[in-house]
């Protein structure tokens, strides 16, 4: 059954890049038809999205603030043989206030618990037969198999907790690799809320998107003990797989498109190595919403060549970091990964910066390849040949 309405865009999807393109959309242009599909009973999922002040203007931070559940000015890194503190502003998105902020702008913009069968450019088709038209439909629900990508994973499990007693961190810390390896790239991830509550993840770069639960959690429980935290009580849990592109061939992926404006993960708009999401998807939303002038088109065709756009600067811009992946994935022992990032974090604080902004300049690229190298120099410069993703899941 068709509906007679007819929208100018509709997001399949509310996760964070479809949250933030309708929250700007109905911002920017409240005149516009928008509507945000969401399966669940609530937008933004079970997630934390974190981001460093580097990674956005200042105009960015303004618009974004609303959501933003707790900043801090700096963040600590521990390796095994060293720690140490960076003395740049880091910043965390919950779902709770991501869905809080964003419900309440868009109202009746917003549909929860619909559940979606089918989409094209310009339709979604409901479950239950329902059809909904518009002049351009996005598509944000997450990563898309495909061939023409090879990817290794960060699976990560996270819990919040409240603890019997402070836990005396003053800072997150964003990476502590000083645990135990486990046969791949681990490091434990601590923000701390207030004086009594933590997010404390355990993170693994490896080979596929298979975890195990009951394992992370063990480790969660074990690295709390050795801190000397006594979790009180578990408040909530969050665990995800994010792809960590090693090589890809652009073009052919989004051919598979067939012209399917997407968003998000879908797009491929991610930083290739951290995996972080949210400065790509406040530029894209930036982006969407800058098309809209004095009563433009916002044609679905329109829409996927601006998307497609954004996705090839973040392609090309990307190029060094897919080899840092395969160096980091291909060129070592899985229990020695964590030495690529231990040498990276002996860096200057404003490479690091660039870095986590996705923006290294070339004597940044530089500076990360001088050196002796913290993998084999033989396994690197054949990890470092390896540009196509058939030359990975092939192996000479």
């Amino acid at each position: 059954m068709a509906s007679d309405t007819q929208y100018d865009v509709i997001l399949a999807g509310g996760g964070l890049a479809n949250g933030l393109i309708a929250w700007r959309l109905h911002a920017q242009r409240p005149g516009l038809r928008i509507l945000l599909l969401e399966a669940e009973e609530r937008i933004g999922g079970n997630h934390t999205w974190s981001f460093h002040d580097g990674d956005l203007t200042p105009e960015q931070h303004a618009w974004i603030a609303p959501v933003v559940a707790k900043r801090w000015p700096r963040y600590d890194v521990v390796f095994p043989d060293y720690a140490r503190t960076l003395g740049s502003g880091y910043a965390s998105v919950t779902s709770d206030a991501f869905a809080r902020v964003v419900s309440a702008a868009l109202g009746p913009a917003l549909r929860t618990g619909v559940r979606i069968d089918a989409l094209t450019p310009t339709t979604v088709t409901l479950a239950g037969g329902d059809v909904l038209h518009a002049s351009a439909v996005i598509d944000g629900r997450g990563v898309r198999a495909s061939d023409r990508l090879a990817l290794g994973y960060q699976t990560f499990l996270g819990q919040e907790v409240r603890l019997a007693a402070p836990h005396g961190l003053t800072a997150p810390i964003i990476m502590d690799a000083s645990v135990e390896q486990q046969g791949g790239y681990r490091f434990v991830y601590t923000l701390p809320f207030d004086e009594h509550t933590l997010l404390i993840e355990d993170t693994h770069y490896v080979d596929t998107g298979a975890w195990e639960p009951e394992r992370l959690r063990a480790n969660i429980a074990e690295y709390a003990q050795a801190r000397g935290w006594q979790i009180e009580e578990v408040l909530r849990e969050e665990h995800g797989s994010l792809p960590i592109v090693l090589a890809g061939d652009f073009d052919a992926y989004w051919r598979e498109l067939d012209g399917q404006p997407c968003a998000g993960l879908r797009a491929g708009l991610f930083h290739s190595t951290t995996g972080y999401s949210l400065p790509h998807a406040v530029r894209l939303a930036e982006r969407i919403a800058g098309l809209i002038d004095n009563g433009a088109d916002f044609s679905a065709p329109r829409l996927f060549a601006a998307i497609r756009d954004e996705a090839q600067q973040e392609w090309r811009a990307q190029r060094f970091f897919r080899l840092l992946n395969r160096m980091l994935f291909l060129a070592g022992s899985p229990d020695k990964r964590w030495r690529v990032m231990g040498r990276f974090y002996r860096l200057s604080p404003r490479l690091i910066a660039h870095f986590y902004a996705g923006r290294l300049r070339l004597r940044d690229k530089a500076r990360i390849l001088s050196g002796k190298p913290p993998v084999p120099l033989v396994a690197a410069f054949a990890a470092a040949r390896k540009i196509h993703p058939r030359q990975i899941r092939n192996p000479e």
